[in-house]
């Protein structure tokens, strides 16, 4: 009887034994009355009558699910957006998460979506493509504000797709590709040009340089000319007429003229007068 007793009492103690993890906190009530807020850690309640809920706080993410809008320009686009939150850890904001609002992940789910709705319906589909932050923002500050009393903190929210219908996505698409060739083919025409543009001055440079080098070589050669000249004038009229003499000399020994020799003089200078030379000085007489 004893082993009995002692077997319903460890059950009866086990049974009311909780582990709250980190990740957690706690809600305990008693027969239905809210009693005691649980941090993380060992408590026992009393079973049956006390229970507890463990409610999580840390980051967690629910998906707004894809639906159609109709944007401005009454086109339907297929919108989805994910967003993030988490439930406060202090006792009063753990309370209100599950007191104040009935499945508070299902609630933030509908509130995006009807968000979306109204955000996107006042825009045109260009519109709402290119105002995605603009967009993300007006919808995390209505999450904020309407969510402020559950105990919820929205962390932030993502605008996963904006998709228009297939026919105009096709027809965007095909605008891009276009747009796109035309950029590609400007680019082109403006390298080619300034392909053409370097050719052109390499051409330029090269006529200049081979220009500069003619007008040195003829400089360097009218330079030369000018010398040649000046050495002539200077030395050679001189030594021509000096050479004609003596080649003079030299024909008529050859013919065996005859020279008169005046009596006292040199032969070398009488020759060296014949042929324009300067006279040898006598030499003085020998006593």
């Amino acid at each position: 009887m004893v082993i009995i007793i002692l077997l319903i009492v460890s059950c009866f103690i086990f049974a009311g034994i909780r582990i709250v993890r980190p990740t957690h906190r706690g809600l305990i009530e008693r027969l239905g009355k809210y009693r005691a807020f649980a941090e993380p850690g060992f408590h026992w309640i009393i079973p049956v009558i006390d229970q507890m809920y463990q409610v999580n706080v840390t980051e967690q993410m629910v998906d707004a699910e894809p639906q159609e809008i109709i944007t401005n320009d009454n086109l339907n686009a297929t919108v989805d957006a994910q967003v993030y939150f988490k439930v406060q850890p202090d006792e009063q904001s753990v309370k209100r998460s599950q007191y104040s609002v009935d499945d508070y992940s299902w609630q933030i789910v509908n509130l995006a979506r009807t968000t979306l709705r109204n955000i996107i319906g006042t825009l045109t589909l260009k519109a709402a493509n290119s105002e995605r932050g603009k967009i993300n923002d007006d919808l995390l500050k209505t999450l904020v504000q309407e969510t402020s009393m559950w105990g919820i903190d929205v962390v932030r929210t993502e605008l996963k797709q904006i998709d228009p219908p297939r026919d105009v996505q096709e027809t965007m698409n095909r605008v891009v590709k276009a747009e796109n060739e035309k950029i590609a083919a400007i680019d082109y025409a403006t390298a080619a040009e300034t392909k053409a543009d370097g050719e052109r001055r390499a051409q330029i440079k090269i006529a200049e340089g081979s220009k500069r080098g003619k007008i040195l070589q003829a400089e360097g050669e009218a330079e030369a000319i000018k010398l040649v000249n000046e050495a002539a004038e200077r030395y050679f009229i001189g030594n021509a007429q000096v050479l004609r003499r003596i080649e003079a000399v030299e024909r008529s020994l050859a013919e065996n003229a005859k020279i008169v020799v005046p009596t006292g003089t040199e032969l070398v200078n009488v020759i060296g007068d014949l042929a324009g030379i300067t006279p040898l000085g006598n030499k003085a007489t020998t006593k």
